[in-house]
C-alpha cells in the first residue's frame, strides 16, 4: 500500500474521530458513544437488522473482543445472538494487540474484533452477511469488515440517522474488496 494512500485513510479515521468527539461534547444521541450504553436495558422494538435472510448450518460461535467501556459493543452481540450466534464476549484492554495479531489492515479498525471459524470480523457487520460470507468458506479471505462505527449499523442504531457503508472483505496480503453495500436501508 502506498504511503499517500495510507496518509488518506489516516486522515479519514482521525476526521471520523474529530467529529465523534465534537458530537458526543454536544451529547447527540446519535452520535454519544456513551448513549448507546444506555439504550442497552430499553425495549427495542424491531432493527432492520432483526430479520433474518441467509440460512447458515455451519458453526455459530464467535468469540468477541472489546473494550470493557464499549456499549455499542453490547448492542452488535445482541444483534449477533438474534440471529442464533453463541457468542463469548471477551473484555480487554488491549483490543489493538488483537487486530495485530489478525492481521487486520489498519484502515479497516473498529472498535471490536471477532473471530469465528478462523475468518477475522471486525465491527458492525450485519449478521446476515457474516452467515453468507461462512456459507462461502472462502479460503482465499481473511474475513470481513465494516470499518470505523457508521451511525445506522448493527449495534449503532439511531432513530432517524443511516450512513450508507460497506461490508468489506479483506485477504492476508491486506487486498480489499467490498463483500456488500448498504445505502439505503
Amino acid at each position: 500500500m502506498t504511503k499517500a494512500r495510507l496518509i488518506k485513510k489516516s486522515t479519514a479515521m482521525a476526521t471520523m474521530t474529530i467529529i465523534s468527539s465534537i458530537a458526543f461534547s454536544f451529547n447527540i444521541p446519535s452520535y454519544a458513544h456513551e448513549n448507546h450504553e444506555n439504550h442497552e436495558n430499553k425495549a427495542i422494538t424491531a432493527s432492520v437488522w432483526d430479520k433474518s435472510t441467509v440460512n447458515y448450518n455451519g458453526s455459530k460461535k464467535i468469540t468477541v473482543y472489546s473494550s470493557p467501556s464499549c456499549g455499542c459493543c453490547g448492542q452488535w452481540i445482541s444483534h449477533m445472538k438474534k440471529h442464533g450466534f453463541e457468542v463469548t464476549d471477551i473484555k480487554t484492554d488491549d483490543i489493538e494487540a488483537i487486530k495485530r495479531k489478525n492481521n487486520l489492515p489498519p484502515e479497516l479498525a473498529s472498535c471490536h474484533t471477532a473471530i469465528i471459524n478462523g475468518y477475522v470480523m471486525e465491527g458492525h457487520i450485519p449478521a446476515n452477511d457474516i452467515k453468507r460470507f461462512l456459507s462461502q468458506k472462502p479460503s482465499n479471505l481473511k474475513g470481513l469488515a465494516v470499518a470505523g462505527m457508521p451511525i445506522g449499523s448493527p449495534g449503532m442504531e439511531s432513530d432517524k440517522i443511516k450512513q450508507p457503508f460497506s461490508v468489506l472483505s479483506f485477504n492476508n496480503k491486506g487486498n480489499i474488496t467490498v463483500f456488500n453495500q448498504y445505502k439505503n436501508y
